[in-house]
């Protein structure tokens, strides 16, 4: 007896796959977005808008908003020329930063923090959407909320401006630069949740988080409060936008490093897990050497540009270099077959060493051959080249020095990466403290050129120093040139440490 055979049944796949397509291309646009959306963000702002931390915070700031009103209307109904705009903005603003600046960071580290003490990040794992879409998600949510108290602020911030005594562009770029802050500290507070493992070491973080983000609230409050009200006249100082894009620019950059390490510290031995980090890395790099060629050009050549960003850069790279520098031997076993000498992104604590060296050497050298390239050098200045060429050098010596110190042995406790940061900072401490005490016992200097000349603050210094009584600079170049090769020895020796741990670890 034969079965009857159902049409819908034996319809060909093409044309039930083109058939789910248009259903899917039919639905209205939010559906389509919503099926897109990650959905922890839509978990977390549910869980965020049902707490009461949130309807306490953001009714007391709507009822601060509103008695701030009634004081502004009832003190300028009868002035007419009252220019009162600046304080009540200031103070609308302040209501919204403590908000901002402490609350929602807070937030999302507690948020991500519970996630691992109530061992629950399993099962986000288990969903598939892998550590750097639940990260997204975890910030994405709280940037929602802190929408969401910037929308019932708004109004209030804009009532201010009719009050005459506040321009509209100083108010746009408080609120451009708050918004980053915001989000650069959000982005800390979720680093900061994967950051320890143990209890000790969470309290150590809640605790020091909650230093970070005091001492953050009030930079970002004192900040508004002097751009508020200097508004008008740092608007035309030139050196003030400068500031505010260079800060604006490591905002958002260290934010995206820092979001990129904490997924990283979340992901699996055997994933690429730094190629994130380190992309992040070389393309802040790029972007730092772009905005401070651009503003040397426009500037006409002007010699300072190279010389600030010659030395800050080179600090801001040693200290993100100090953690990709320590990161463990080896790599992963599926991963050694696609890596080559080259392979500056892939894990392993030697190719982080010399992706750190190359950036540090490459920086150093674009911003010295700037200052020679600059107009009117005046001769004093012909130090602060020599400084410019020591910062980076001082970074790769002390980078290699910690190398050594912690992983020419084979002590497993010595060589981990939370070790290898205190010895670096040991070590720079050491060699800070020790040379200016030598110099007072020996009834010499405490600034003694020669005794201080592997010191990263003096000898830093001294490089950068004018001698009024020769005419020339405090030190030579001939020092500097010693200083350079004891730098590249020291990085020569610990690339063939890190070199000979990294066969060991992949022969075992």
């Amino acid at each position: 007896m034969s079965t009857p055979i159902d049409p819908a049944a034996s319809a060909a796949p093409e044309t039930v796959a083109s058939t789910a397509a248009g259903a899917v291309a039919s639905a209205p646009w939010w559906e389509r977005w919503g099926d897109r959306l990650n959905p922890l963000v839509v978990k977390e702002v549910r869980q965020g808008l049902r707490t009461r931390v949130f309807w306490v915070c953001f009714g007391l700031m709507l009822l601060a908003c509103l008695v701030l009103s009634l004081i502004a209307y009832v003190e300028t109904r009868e002035a007419a020329f009252a220019r009162h705009g600046q304080g009540f903005f200031y103070s609308f603003f302040f209501c919204l930063g403590v908000v901002h600046f402490f609350v929602i960071p807070y937030n999302a580290y507690r948020s991500l923090a519970r996630e691992r003490e109530d061992e629950t990040w399993v099962l986000l794992v288990l969903t598939g959407l892998g550590p750097r879409r639940i990260l997204r998600g975890k910030v994405t949510s709280y940037l929602v909320q802190a929408a969401l108290y910037a929308s019932a602020v708004g109004p209030f911030l804009l009532f201010s401006y009719f009050l005459n005594g506040i321009a509209l562009p100083t108010i746009l770029i408080i609120l451009v630069l708050g918004a980053a802050w915001l989000v650069f500290l959000t982005v800390v507070g979720v680093c900061a949740a994967t950051l320890a493992d143990g209890r000790l070491g969470r309290a150590f973080i809640h605790f020091a988080l909650l230093a970070v983000l005091g001492t953050a609230l009030v930079q970002g409050l004192v900040a508004a409060f002097v751009v508020s009200d200097d508004g008008d006249r740092l608007l035309r100082n030139d050196d003030f936008l400068y500031v505010a894009g260079v800060s604006l620019l490591l905002m958002l950059s260290d934010g995206w490093l820092l979001f990129e390490a904490a997924a990283a510290r979340l992901a699996l031995p055997t994933e690429d897990y730094t190629r994130g980090v380190r992309r992040a890395l070389v393309v802040q790099f790029l972007v730092a050497a772009l905005c401070g060629v651009g503003g040397w050009w426009v500037e006409g050549r002007e010699h300072v540009i190279p010389e600030v960003f010659g030395i800050m850069g080179a600090l801001h790279l040693v200290a993100v270099g100090l953690f990709v520098v320590t990161d463990v031997d080896g790599q992963a076993r599926r991963l050694r077959a696609s890596t080559r000498p080259w392979s500056l992104l892939r894990p392993g604590a030697l190719r982080g060493f010399r992706l750190v060296v190359l950036l540090l050497v490459a920086w150093g050298l674009l911003c010295v051959g700037l200052e020679f390239l600059s107009l009117d050098v005046p001769l004093r200045r012909e130090s602060m080249r020599m400084a410019t060429a020591a910062a980076p050098a001082y970074g790769i010596l002390f980078l290699s020095v910690a190398v050594l110190l912690g992983r020419m042995g084979r002590s497993d406790r010595l060589s981990s990466p939370v070790a290898l940061r205190l010895l670096f900072v040991a070590s720079v401490g050491l060699a800070s403290a020790l040379p200016p005490l030598a110099a007072v016992l020996l009834n010499l200097d405490a600034g003694d050129e020669l005794l201080n000349l592997l010191n990263p603050v003096v000898g830093l210094v001294n490089f950068g120093s004018h001698d009024y009584a020769s005419e020339g600079p405090k030190l030579t170049w001939a020092l500097l040139g010693f200083l350079v090769g004891v730098a590249g020895l020291s990085a020569f020796a610990a690339d063939r440490v890190l070199a000979e741990r990294e066969k060991r670890a992949h022969a075992s």
